[in-house]
């Protein structure tokens, strides 16, 4: 089963309000955000990555759930499989400098003891105060403006590096292992928000998650994409090169849709990161790329999807 199909199945069970019928990225329950994601090995970190920044993104993953529903940290449980001792001490000093990084207490979790040999996956849930509003993915309305808060495609940028040329150092390979939760940004821009979201499996594939679940379409501009200059000085900014910063995934930036009529401009936000206007949403169902020479056809994968046979690098539910 692939991870739609999967979601599909368990909103069967899932039919308490707070799941959100599943089409969100966290619950909300009683004034409560609450998140859960993991990260498994030759998945999501190559057991050659410094086990300390595998710490580090098993935080910051959770935390850019609560971030893309404009929520504050408020705690962490941990589920921790004991492996090498050397190995699992530099995963804990990750997990300790996020959370303190970004004040997330610990709370409690489990440990549970792994056979020789056996791959690892760590997991988390996140806890988060709701704030003003919590936007869920299914509040965009046709005619909001598309914008979003961040840079994409640096993480699967620098996964390639380490993919081509192990082990891999620069700074397109360091925000693939140490991703930054867009907390602050999130919290300013929720209350103006009709739909928000992180994008951690590719924007395409999580702006169509968006559109079917507030039952709308989306026109991009994919020259308005944000690019990082790291990422333009290695891979260049042609049409290719968008698509590819379009459905490479593990960016954790922001999308949010926003009424026509509200700037962010105007707002009190927080100078860094990039607010990037890339489209809106429509009435007609479905995605439409265009960028200074026309059309652009959808490419045949839009983003990372689970699958019951994985290769390395994948987002959050």
């Amino acid at each position: 089963m692939n991870e739609s199909e999967v979601i599909e199945r368990l909103r069967r069970i899932a039919t308490d309000p707070a799941a959100r019928g599943l089409a969100d990225d966290a619950a909300l329950f009683e004034g409560l955000v609450i998140t859960h994601d993991s990260l498994a090995e030759n998945i999501h970190f190559f057991p050659t990555d410094p086990p300390a920044s595998v710490g580090w993104k098993l935080v910051a993953v959770n935390l850019s759930d609560l971030a893309g529903k404009g929520a504050a940290p408020a705690g962490a449980l941990l589920s921790f499989p004991l492996s090498e001792s050397d190995w699992d001490r530099g995963v804990l000093d990750g997990i300790e400098a996020a959370c303190e990084s970004y004040g997330l207490p610990l709370i409690g979790g489990d440990t549970i003891a792994l056979p020789p040999g056996e791959i690892r996956i760590y997991g988390l849930t996140a806890i988060g105060r709701a704030g003003e509003k919590t936007p869920s993915r299914s509040g965009g309305q046709a005619g909001d403006s598309l914008w979003i808060a961040g840079a994409l495609g640096d993480s699967a940028a620098g996964l390639e590096l380490l993919q081509q040329r192990p082990p891999g150092t620069g700074a397109l390979v360091e925000i693939y292992r140490r991703p930054i939760p867009l907390l602050e940004i999130g919290r300013s821009l929720a209350p103006h928000a009709n739909a928000m979201m992180d994008v951690s499996d590719g924007l395409l594939i999580d702006l169509k998650r968006l559109c079917r679940a507030s039952g709308c379409g989306a026109e991009v501009d994919l020259d308005s994409l944000p690019l990082s200059r790291a990422f333009i000085a290695e891979r260049g900014q042609d049409r290719s090169e968008r698509l590819f910063a379009a459905t490479g995934g593990d960016d954790y930036a922001i999308l949010a849709a926003l009424p026509a009529d509200v700037d962010p401009v105007s707002l009190s936000l927080p100078k860094a990161p990039t607010l990037s206007p890339i489209g809106k949403l429509v009435p007609a169902s479905g995605l439409q790329l265009r960028d200074r020479a026309g059309d652009v056809p959808l490419p045949e994968t839009l983003g990372y999807e689970h699958r019951g046979s994985s290769s390395p690098v994948a987002g959050g539910l």
